[in-house]
């Protein structure tokens, strides 16, 4: 059940997303530091390259540099010769206590961005308690730690926001009811314009998790094109 807290933000992204924001799907994909994931995997990497990163001597696919305050090695995952996914992966390995500093800290940096919602608005807050037992959990119980976020559009466009939000309302409801709302037939539509805005901003996903390696820790972040990512197509 959704609580009165998260309804009025429900209620306040849909507004804000009926009247000043536009999808293009086509165009508007997730970006990594400003460059779309998208296109052509060479390119993309001599993008980043502008950016400072450097080829591995090891693997010139790979590139590393520094990102978010913390030396990182770049990956680039693609789908029928399409960028899809990149793939940011903490360099060095930390201890426990750190990498849940780390983790927590990373969440708290996406959820004060204002680029991005969490994946879930019933429980945004991903954070890792200070009494948990990281690495108990991890052999005994195989839990993942992972949080998930959604990067918002790039472009505004209300004329068009506005034209496509309207085509989905009256794919549901008549003219007549849209002129004559009640209380019940607003609340039903804000949750209509809720989970049609959802769908699109899940095309968009950003989250990351932690990985261990021999008893330490590292922070693995995935910027994901779900409109590039495999589908069952080739099947």
């Amino acid at each position: 059940m959704i609580n009165l807290i998260v309804m009025k933000k429900i209620l306040s992204i849909v507004i804000l997303f009926i009247y000043s924001v536009a999808l293009y799907a086509q165009k508007d994909v997730i970006q990594f530091l400003g460059i779309p994931v998208n296109g052509n995997k060479s390119v993309m990497i001599q993008k980043l390259k502008a950016k400072g990163y450097k080829s591995n001597p090891y693997n010139k696919d790979v590139l590393f540099g520094e990102f978010n305050g913390a030396k990182v090695n770049i990956h680039i995952v693609t789908n029928n010769n399409k960028v899809c996914r990149i793939i940011v992966c903490d360099a060095n390995t930390m201890d426990e206590s750190d990498i849940k500093i780390r983790f927590n800290n990373l969440c708290q940096q996406f959820q004060n961005n204002k680029k991005y919602i969490p994946a879930s608005l019933s429980s945004p807050d991903f954070t890792i308690s200070d009494d948990e037992k990281i690495s108990y959990e991890l052999l005994v119980n195989k839990k993942r730690y992972e949080a998930a976020y959604y990067q918002l559009p790039a472009t505004v466009d209300s004329i068009f926001a506005s034209k496509e939000m309207r085509s989905v309302l009256l794919s549901k409801y008549t003219e007549e009811q849209l002129s004559n709302q009640t209380e019940e037939l607003q609340k039903d539509m804000i949750m209509t314009g809720f989970s049609y805005m959802m769908e699109k901003y899940s095309k968009k996903s950003v989250w990351f998790m932690i990985n261990e390696d021999y008893g330490k820790y590292y922070i693995s972040i995935f910027y994901d094109n779900e409109y590039n990512r495999a589908n069952g197509e080739d099947l």
